[in-house]
């Protein structure tokens, strides 16, 4: 056991961090967004849920509009187009399955890559 933030912080995108545990089937995430930060429209073969701890994260899921505040989620589907801007500075907790690969190092996540995913 230890505290999430002993993880070493992936930089998603500018004013975007998060830190990633990962078990054998799922990642667990915590990310913190600056207000105005924003992830672009991508898609990939993980299904995944968001939960707002803190903060307005307002999404776009499968061409659905959706405000995420303290308390609520959402699941988004594998392979389900997705893009988000967070309203406020927020906290959230993101759960993928299976493991995001990709956010097992403090690299920054390419983009480009993860849009083209299928």
């Amino acid at each position: 056991m230890q505290p999430i933030k002993d993880i070493a912080p992936k930089a998603l995108m500018p004013g975007i961090t998060g830190y990633y545990a990962h078990g054998e089937n799922m990642t667990f995430g915590f990310v913190e967004l600056k207000a105005g930060s924003s992830v672009p429209m991508h898609n990939h073969i993980h299904e995944q849920t968001t939960y707002i701890i803190e903060g307005q994260l307002d999404m776009v899921i499968g061409g659905e509009r959706f405000s995420l505040t303290p308390g609520t989620y959402h699941v988004i589907p594998s392979n389900t187009p997705h893009s988000a801007i967070a309203k406020t500075d927020c906290k959230l907790i993101d759960v993928f399955s299976p493991v995001r690969e990709d956010y097992k190092t403090s690299d920054s996540v390419n983009w480009q890559k993860v849009a083209e995913t299928k």
